[in-house]
């Protein structure tokens, strides 16, 4: 991964992202997905489904197309500066990324062949609103629960676009089969979040600092019930990172650091990377981010 060093003008555009979970044999598993090589953002790397807000996000219909309103879904986000509009247009987002880009539809009565039918009609260019009308579906907003939100600093690092990206977990409906989309991701995998980490430290896939900083708080749970009781237990952290050059390495520090202006941690493990060995370390080395 190259690493950016242009300022970035242009304001943070809102997006979602969704950390598909399962449990399995050996313990938690998430779900990434490998981000077309010539993709203008993390082309390359290995990242969770997700994507920008939509304008037509926050115009699904409430009473026939969701489960729950946007006073309650405003409320569950738990961010005072937004509407509750701008909140039910980022879980509608979540949602529709995650079956955009993994094929998995949140959405009560969404079967094996309801599924395959949405997935053909998103495939003939049908709008996602316009899919969930046609076979009448209504999402299930209920099974995403808000885990943190990152925003880009304006020193690019890995990207010279900035976004606003609300973090959401969910397991995976046990009808539904997750996959890459063979588009925008090319490749896809199930890994424990140890094992993610493990592959990227070996260099076998590449990650970006969120996705990094993510699968070390998550290696911390080894069920899906133990993450969702923490993120409804809990506003999600915002993550401002803060970058800094020291020694002509990069650093990106995050609220609990020493050069952060935040002094109370936002997540566990490291609070800074370092830009070294062509990617992103822990000043400590590995082990640094499970302690």
């Amino acid at each position: 991964m190259e690493l950016r060093s242009e300022v970035i003008l242009t304001p943070p555009r809102d997006a979602s992202t969704v950390v598909l979970l399962r449990d399995a044999p050996q313990g938690l598993e998430v779900f990434l997905v490998k981000r077309h090589g010539l993709s203008d953002v993390l082309g390359g790397a290995y990242v969770f489904p997700g994507g920008k807000l939509d304008e037509s996000d926050s115009q699904l219909t409430e009473r026939t197309r969701l489960d729950q309103a946007s006073g309650a879904l405003h409320t569950a986000l738990g961010e005072p500066g937004t509407t509750p509009d701008q909140a039910k247009g980022l879980f509608v987002a979540a949602l529709r990324e995650a079956f955009e880009e993994s094929g998995v539809l949140f959405a009560d009565g969404a079967d094996a062949a309801a599924t395959q039918t949405a997935m053909q009609l998103m495939r003939d260019g049908m709008p996602f609103n316009q899919i969930l009308a046609q076979l009448t579906l209504r999402l299930n907003t209920r099974m995403l629960a808000p885990w943190s939100r990152w925003i880009t600093p304006k020193m690019a690092s890995v990207s010279t676009k900035r976004f606003d990206t609300r973090f959401f977990v969910a397991a995976i409906p046990q009808s539904q089969v997750a996959r890459h989309d063979d588009f925008e991701t090319t490749e896809s995998v199930w890994l424990s979040p140890r094992a993610a980490l493990e592959q990227y430290w070996a260099r076998d896939i590449e990650l970006a600092p969120p996705q990094i900083m993510s699968l070390s708080h998550l290696a911390r749970h080894n069920t899906i019930e133990t993450v969702m009781a923490e993120a409804r237990g809990k506003t999600p952290p915002l993550v401002c990172p803060e970058p800094h050059d020291e020694n002509g390495e990069r650093v990106l520090c995050y609220p609990g650091d020493e050069r952060h202006s935040i002094a109370e941690r936002a997540l566990p493990g490291p609070t800074r990377l370092i830009y070294r060995n062509r990617r992103f370390e822990p000043a400590n080395g590995f082990e640094a981010l499970f302690q």
